[in-house]
């Protein structure tokens, strides 16, 4: 098995990866953009940085298993799932998901949205 770092470049929080593929099996780390504004170009924001580590993994969105999302505040789920809901609008499988609230996110983000994904052109 052979574990590889996904990387766009883009500012992290932490000694984390924003990725890691292994195995054709694709993990994003939480993704968060406390800069952006509010929770609707806050969400927007954090999908379009899963969209460049997608790419940089080789993948779409079209790929996504599972995705949960934390939000600071549960009020902001109609909001966010507005924008999550028009991202997603065209993949044939949406990929499973949880939505919470949670306590203090990361760099005072409204949202925080973490990614598995698959690679079928990996392991076949």
């Amino acid at each position: 098995m052979v574990k590889e770092r996904i990387d766009t470049g883009g500012k992290i929080f932490g000694p984390y990866s924003p990725g890691v593929k292994a195995n054709g099996v694709i993990w994003l780390a939480g993704q968060i953009a406390p800069e952006a504004g509010g929770i609707r170009e806050q969400t927007q924001a954090s999908l379009d940085k899963i969209d460049a580590l997608l790419a940089a993994a080789g993948v779409t969105k079209h790929e996504i298993t599972f995705a949960q999302v934390l939000l600071d505040d549960i009020n902001d789920f109609a909001d966010m799932n507005e924008i999550y809901g028009s991202w997603i609008d065209g993949v044939e499988v949406p990929p499973a998901r949880a939505a919470f609230e949670a306590g203090a996110l990361p760099g005072g983000a409204a949202v925080e949205i973490v990614i598995q994904a698959y690679d079928d052109k990996c392991c076949a």
